[in-house]
C-alpha cells in the first residue's frame, strides 16, 4: 500500500508518497527549504531485497539572485555485487559545492542517505530490526549534501533505545551529530529533532 507521508521542517517541508513491504521500499519525494540558498527538490528512491539502495535520482533548482536560475542532477546505482555509480550534472550559477563525488568511495554502503530527508532512515533501521532491540551497529552511507548534491561517504550508528506504545525511539550518531528519532510501527519516522516532524 502507498503512503503519503508529509514532515515540516525548521526551513522548508517534504512529501513523499512511499511504499514499504517485503523487504523492499519506493518512494517519490518532494522537498523545499529556505536557508541562504532556497530550493525545491524531487527525487526518487528504490532499494533491492533487505531494503538495500538500488536507485536514486535527485533534481534541485532555485533562482540565485545575481546569476539567475540553476539546476542539479544526481543518479546514485548501487549494483546488486555492490559497486556504486555516480552520475551528476548541473546548470546555471551558484555558491555550492559542485554536485557528484568519487564512486570508489562508497565500496561497502549500503545505503544511500538524502540529506535533511528523514525517509532515508528506514531503510537501516527496518533492515536491523531496531524498532524492536539492537545495536549498536555502524553503518556505511552514501551521504548527499542538500541542495548541492555532492556525494561523500558517512559512518552513521543506530541503536534501540526504547518502545512508546507503538512508537520506536533509535538514537542516531554520526560524527558531531546525536539525535533520539522516533519512528512509528511502519518505520517510518514521525519525529527527527531538528530535521523533520511527521504532521
Amino acid at each position: 500500500m502507498v503512503e503519503s507521508v508529509v514532515w515540516v521542517k525548521p526551513e522548508g517541508a517534504e512529501l513523499v508518497e512511499v511504499e514499504v513491504g517485503g523487504g523492499r521500499l519506493v518512494a517519490s519525494g518532494a522537498a523545499v527549504g529556505g536557508g541562504a540558498v532556497p530550493y525545491r527538490l524531487e527525487y526518487e528512491l528504490t532499494t533491492g531485497d533487505r531494503f538495500v539502495t538500488a536507485r536514486l535520482l535527485v533534481q534541485a533548482h532555485g533562482v540565485d539572485g545575481g546569476t539567475g536560475p540553476w539546476r542539479r542532477w544526481l543518479e546514485l546505482v548501487n549494483r546488486p555485487e555492490g559497486e556504486w555509480t555516480v552520475n551528476a550534472r548541473s546548470e546555471g550559477h551558484v555558491a555550492l559545492p559542485p554536485p557528484g563525488g568519487d564512486a570508489g568511495e562508497l565500496g561497502g554502503a549500503l545505503d544511500c542517505d538524502l540529506g535533511l530527508s528523514p525517509l532515508t532512515n528506514t531503510m537501516p533501521v527496518l533492515r536491523g530490526g531496531f524498532l524492536d532491540g539492537g545495536g549498536p551497529v555502524e553503518h556505511l552511507m552514501a551521504w548527499v549534501s542538500v541542495p548541492d548534491l555532492a556525494v561523500r561517504p558517512s559512518w552513521q550508528t543506530y541503536e534501540f533505545v526504547r518502545r512508546e506504545g507503538k512508537r520506536s525511539v533509535v538514537r542516531y550518531s554520526s560524527p558531531g551529530f546525536t539525535r533520539e528519532i522516533v519512528f512509528g510501527a511502519d518505520g517510518i519516522v514521525l519525529d527527527y529533532p531538528s530535521i523533520g516532524r511527521r504532521v
